[in-house]
């Protein structure tokens, strides 16, 4: 591994704005999108949700629960996965992929709550779930589960911020020890809660049968949500390294570097047996249930697409890249897997929702929807950035080394 100067952001001063002041081509572009969201913002909190949607009483749900929500949740699951891999299964190879998921995952399920205030008619009412719980509702389930998660991944996330301001605060040091410490306490608790509530989600859509296409319509949803999620966050960890290895090489250490391509080769391969049980699941669900006749429609050969270009040939990409040894491979099946979660979330919220119904009256998201989904991504990326120029996720802390 070749000597490379790394910067270490806490040794500086607290705050470092200089990269996101310089007049680049993508700061021009973030800065159009963040001020056109704002203002997308405003009149959507002054003139209500349809002012800038085409959601009705057919498509209560739309982008924002079918992107935002489902999308985000499914794409945020690297954290769960990585921490399990290494503190569970004990894989401490794993050790400096860590935080970089963790950091994914709290900024993921973070802004999906904020995305979720977009799409709830009275956002205020939010918390009403806690003083007044419907037990028996899944969604109710849900959202405990991911309001309780999101504290979780708070406080794993935290001992990077704690370590950045270690040196303005030493009170936090005793905070982050005792942080450190409940490690495993806190990931088998994350992963019970990321089970549940990632599988709730397709348990959202049991209540739809005639409403869902039967190729998409099964009572294992829950098991098919959770399941592609696996796959999901082995994927996302592989593709979020290829824009962390390619735009904040220097923020890495030695470690890092040294460890992330075993990380790409060891998540392929798992995400390999994933994709590939995922695969035969739904293949025998389709079968079970009698469902061979709608391969043959127009919709058969859409959900053809999503199986055998988004889930068959990642999987087999992913074997060969993993055996092989082929570091390009592998990252071509994570971005492969990647969009088909997200196709498969798009197919079961909106393009087979309602397929009944005349094209007229389809829904479509308004160009408002759109923006404001791109405006959620962009704040994400954002504060992603202002967190690894500021903070100790790609290397670790020099003052706190012994104790990692």
């Amino acid at each position: 591994m070749s000597q490379h100067s790394i910067v270490i952001p806490s040794k500086g001063k607290l705050f470092n704005l200089d990269e996101f002041l310089k007049p680049t081509p993508g700061n021009i572009i973030t800065a159009i999108i963040l001020t056109v969201g704002l203002i997308i913002t405003v009149i959507r909190f002054t003139m209500g949700i349809g002012s800038v949607t085409n959601l009705s009483n057919t498509q209560p749900w739309g982008l924002w629960i079918g992107f935002d929500l489902l999308c985000g949740v499914a794409l945020a699951a690297g954290g769960y996965f990585t921490t399990v891999a290494c503190y569970v299964m004990g894989m401490k190879q794993f050790h400096s992929a860590v935080r970089p998921a963790i950091t994914t995952a709290f900024l993921g399920y973070g802004f999906v709550v904020v995305a979720l205030l977009y799409d709830l008619g009275h956002p205020l009412r939010l918390p009403f779930m806690f003083f007044f719980p419907g037990t028996t509702s899944v969604l109710f389930e849900v959202g405990l589960c991911v309001a309780t998660y999101v504290t979780v991944l708070f406080i794993e996330f935290s001992v990077a911020p704690m370590e950045w301001l270690a040196q303005k605060f030493p009170c936090l040091i005793k905070w982050r020890r005792l942080v450190v410490h409940s490690t495993i306490v806190l990931t088998i608790f994350g992963v019970t809660l990321s089970t549940l509530h990632q599988s709730s989600l397709g348990a959202l859509y049991l209540i739809a049968p005639e409403k869902l296409h039967p190729l998409w319509y099964s009572p294992f949803m829950p098991m098919f949500f959770f399941v592609s999620s696996m796959a999901a966050g082995a994927s996302m960890v592989i593709f979020e390294g290829i824009f962390a290895h390619k735009g904040l090489h220097h923020y890495m250490d030695e470690t890092h570097l040294r460890e992330s391509d075993g990380v790409v080769l060891s998540f392929s391969r798992a995400a390999s047996f994933i994709l590939f049980a995922y695969f035969m699941l739904k293949l025998i669900d389709m079968l079970v249930q009698a469902n061979l006749p709608y391969v043959f429609s127009g919709y058969g050969a859409w959900w053809l697409v999503e199986m055998l270009g988004f889930v068959l040939l990642p999987a087999l990409l992913y074997a060969k890249g993993a055996r092989d040894r082929n570091l390009t491979l592998c990252r071509i099946a994570s971005a492969n897997t990647v969009l088909g979660i997200v196709l498969n979330r798009f197919n079961v919220s909106m393009i087979a929702f309602n397929y009944n119904l005349p094209p007229a009256e389809r829904y479509f998201p308004s160009i408002w929807e759109i923006c404001i989904s791109i405006f959620v991504v962009t704040m994400i990326v954002t504060v992603y950035r202002f967190i690894i120029y500021h903070m100790p996720v790609l290397y670790e802390h020099p003052d706190f080394r012994d104790e990692h």
